[in-house]
Order: C-alpha cells, then structure tokens, then sequence
C-alpha cells in the first residue's frame, strides 16, 4: 500500500464518561478539565494543528455540548472583554478559535468501543486517509507527535501508529508492535498484539494513542464483531486491515501524559507547568520543599 494523499482530517472521540474523575466529570466533561489554564482537549487539537491538520471531527456522547461551545465564539464573553480593553484575554481567545467550517460533531448513541467511534465518524471522514488522536494523551515534546507521523506518512503511505518504549516488563499492560525493517524515520510493523501475556510480546514498542489510518478501515468496522469487554476493538480492526494494507510506526520521543488517569492528569500539570517560563518560577520551589516534607 503506498497511498500518499494528504491528511487532511482528524477524528477526536470524545464520547467517554470519564468515571475515573467522578464527582468532578459529572459536571465537566473529562477533556474539558484544564491541565495548567488549557482544557485537555485543547491541547490535542494544537497538536492536530500544528501538524497541517484542516478538518477537525469530534465523535461526542450526551452531556458533551460544552466541547462544541467550546470551539466556537462566546459572544457576551468577548463583548465585555472589549469593553475592559482585556486586548491580551482577546487575542488568546483568537488563536485558540479554529476556522469557521474546520469543525464537525458527530454523535456515538452508544458506549461500544473505540473502533465503534471511529466507525461513527465515517461519513465526515470520507474516502480520504484520516488522523485519529485518543484526547486523554496530551504529549510534551519539541516536535509534535503528530507531525512527526505525517512527515513519516509522506515517505511511507499506508498506515501509521505512533508508539513509545516501554520498561519490557510492563508489555503485559500495553498494546505492543513488533518492529521489522526500517522505513524512512520509523519503521515496518510486522504484528500487532492487545496486551500480551508476560514473556510473549515481540518488542517493548507500545501504542501511544496517536494513528494515521486509511478509510478501508470504515468498512472492516462495519461488519467487526465485539472483541474485549464486548466492544468494537480498534486493534482487532487494524489486525484486519493489515492483512493488505502496510503499517509503519513513528517512534515519538518525548513525554506522554495520560489524562484519563488522575496520575497521568496530575504530572500534566506539574509538567506543563514546569515548562512554563511565566508559571515556573512560582511552583518549583514550593513542589521541591512540598516533596522534601513528604520523605
């Protein structure tokens, strides 16, 4: 497979319920909670951005217009800024607002499975390859993780995943890629396997949430039957669809954060924080002296 026409699209689903944060995500949906002053999905959008992505395509559940509003003008908000001459709150304002028509809603009535949002975004993707970012991993590094997959994308076509190494002992929690021949900046993957059994996984290579897959994907989801969990399994979809299409991995170097656990969400904020030079300098000290009292 060497299909090589521009990615154009990214499909965000963000229909979860996000029990892990129960009390908090009865009121605000999981990707709208702020790692430092961002909502979480902001940050994976950005991500999509920077990576010349131009349609961006949200798989949403009930209780989830908030995302929606959220990517769209607040008229009374920015009247009243105008009128305080808040010039800075405005402009952030602008640069988070993505272009009028770049954003489409769609709706997953029911909770069964990863492979089943993407499926739901069908229609909105169309005959075209398509990104996918899993909204709860938000990634630190200098070169977007996205990025770095299209570039990689442009010299292999096909499929790409992103993944990330991992401690060999830990396999057994991960979905993990074995890795054949190299291809342009990452290379071939030659299997696929949902978590192995300790000892049995053919690298330490594991999927970090980050895909480039092509629309043939739709019609395998179509007729997929309910894996793990009794849902529709992206992997097991995949695994299919690499029976003719090639796959390629981008290693990302960098740091992940996984903000569907209150760990992963936790290290975000300390972590962006950090990174920030107007925040630093008022939480270092005061994490360093924290963590000196807890020993």
């Amino acid at each position: 497979m060497t299909d090589k026409r521009k990615v154009r699209k990214a499909v965000f689903p963000v229909a979860g319920l996000g029990t892990r944060f129960l009390p908090a995500t009865k009121a605000v949906p999981k990707e709208m909670l702020t790692v430092v002053d961002r909502p979480v999905i902001q940050y994976v959008v950005d991500e999509a951005l920077d990576a010349g992505i131009e349609h961006l395509i949200f798989v949403t559940g009930r209780s989830k217009a908030v995302i929606e509003d959220y990517f769209d003008i607040q008229v009374e908000l920015e009247q009243t800024l105008r009128e305080r001459n808040k010039k800075a709150e405005l402009t952030l304002l602008e640069t988070i607002l993505p272009v009028a028509g770049s954003t489409s809603f769609t709706r997953q009535q029911s909770p069964l499975g990863l492979g089943h949002a993407v499926w739901c975004a069908r229609e909105l993707v169309g005959d075209e390859p398509f990104a996918l970012l899993l909204p709860d991993m938000i990634m630190q590094a200098e070169k977007g993780c996205l990025k770095g997959m299209v570039e990689l994308y442009e010299q292999s076509g096909g499929n790409v995943i992103a993944v990330e190494e991992c401690a060999p002992d830990q396999t057994h929690k991960y979905g993990i890629v074995g890795a054949g021949d190299k291809v342009g900046d990452g290379f071939k993957i030659t299997k696929m396997v949902e978590k192995p059994p300790q000892g049995t996984a053919p690298s330490n290579f594991f999927i970090n949430g980050r895909y480039i897959l092509q629309p043939e994907i739709f019609s395998i989801l179509a007729t997929q039957e309910r894996g793990a969990g009794n849902e529709i399994q992206l992997t097991d979809g995949m695994l299919k669809l690499a029976q003719t299409q090639d796959f390629a991995g981008y290693h990302f170097r960098g740091n992940t954060y996984d903000c569907g656990m209150k760990e992963g969400f936790i290290l975000a904020n300390v972590a962006f924080a950090l990174a920030r030079a107007d925040i630093r300098p008022g939480v270092e000290g005061p994490l360093k002296a924290l963590l000196e009292s807890l020993k």
